[in-house]
């Protein structure tokens, strides 16, 4: 019998979005193809990697780290956790400086979001606003309704 049925309220399972695959694909390795959720939409603007004094760290995978330190924290300004993320989209002034970091990228993003991968999309631009930046995230979570 469960605790739902003996009375006792059910706890509170948030195990975050769930990941979207066609049946005959292979999963992706980094990303998901798709994510869905229910609850509040959490979105970030165009995060770059710099800090609360707006210096930049130095280097494309610092800044990397930096930026997804700053999406941890909005995420948690909104009682969300990097778990919830459902969208990444990445702008890069550089696709192939992206390429050649690609071992050490996935080990500050691992470091700071876990093995937790949402839907990505990476776009190489022309320049950012801020000059010094190399690179830009924006994130999309959704957040579970409080009950």
């Amino acid at each position: 019998m469960t605790a739902a049925l003996e009375g006792t309220p059910m706890p509170d399972i948030d195990e975050g979005p769930e990941v979207l695959n066609p049946k005959h694909w292979r999963a992706p390795k980094g990303y998901a193809n798709g994510m869905m959720g229910e609850g509040r939409v959490l979105v970030t603007g165009g995060i770059v990697g710099w800090d609360e004094k707006e210096v930049f760290a130095d280097g494309f995978v610092a800044q990397a780290r930096q930026i997804f330190e700053n999406i941890r924290a909005i995420l948690a300004v909104g009682g969300a956790e990097p778990r919830h993320l459902v969208r990444l989209t990445w702008y890069v002034v550089d696709i192939d400086e992206y390429l050649t970091h690609l071992r050490e990228l996935g080990r500050a993003y691992r470091d700071v979001f876990g093995a937790h991968y949402p839907a990505m999309a990476l776009v190489q631009v022309v320049r950012l606003v801020e000059k010094a930046a190399r690179i830009e995230i924006e994130a999309t979570a959704i957040v579970p309704s409080k009950r």
